[in-house]
């Protein structure tokens, strides 16, 4: 039995409530929408820059977890893209029962049984792993700085085998022989993936990438009128 470890970028990152909606995968939500909030912030005498950083005692705590409680396989494949949808593709590929995810959002689908009848994006790539009986249950590692909760998806949790954990609860884990980070670029600053690239080091093995890009941060160098004609 084959079991996929998803992990979200924005897991460790104290995001605000304004920025957590739903955004196209696409290269202005990518990068020219963090030079638009990093500009209009300056305006009103903010460094966001400064302001959101990585949790790195959360991220150190990650680690530990990985370490002590999960047994990853020697030779699990590590997989990289911007976009959390790839763990839909993976799971099925290769048949993964059990998905390990910790996100800041549970991606299960928003709008209830429905919002399942989508094509797979990465606000319900989870649910529907569910919805198309590729995954027995979901395991759920919500960030501390999630705005979700629970709750928020009732319709979804009484029909589907959905269990969310916390890292101190976890034990007994299985053997996980897939591993996919995911950036979420249209949630995560660019100015942390120098970090982000630092997690992935961490894992030691030989990863491949989908469909990323590499994002150049420079707003020192660029005004608000150059960032607003790229986003409007």
């Amino acid at each position: 039995m084959s079991n996929l470890l998803s992990i979200d970028w924005d897991y460790f990152i104290p995001l605000r409530q304004e920025w957590s909606g739903s955004y196209l995968e696409n290269e202005k939500n990518i990068i020219s929408i963090w030079y638009k909030r990093y500009l209009e912030a300056k305006i009103q005498g903010e460094d966001i820059e400064s302001n959101i950083e990585v949790d790195t005692e959360l991220l150190e705590t990650f680690t530990t977890t990985l370490q002590a409680r999960f047994n990853i396989d020697k030779n699990a494949k590590l997989y990289v893209s911007d976009s959390h949808r790839l763990s839909y593709y993976i799971a099925r590929q290769y048949e993964c029962k059990n998905v390990y995810s910790f996100d800041a959002h549970t991606d299960l689908g928003y709008g209830g049984l429905s919002s399942l009848e989508f094509e797979v994006n990465c606000s319900n790539w989870l649910g529907k792993l569910l919805n198309d009986s590729i995954i027995d249950t979901a395991y759920i590692f919500l960030s501390p700085f999630s705005h979700e909760e629970s709750i928020h998806f009732e319709e979804i949790n009484g029909t589907f085998d959905i269990k969310y954990l916390k890292t101190d609860a976890v034990y007994n884990m299985p053997n996980i022989s897939y591993i996919h980070i995911a950036r979420s670029g249209a949630w995560t600053p660019p100015w942390l993936d120098h970090v982000f690239f630092e997690l992935i080091d961490s894992f030691n093995r030989p990863y491949k990438t989908f469909d990323f890009k590499h994002r150049h941060w420079d707003p020192r160098n660029i005004s608000l009128a150059d960032v607003l004609h790229n986003i409007i």
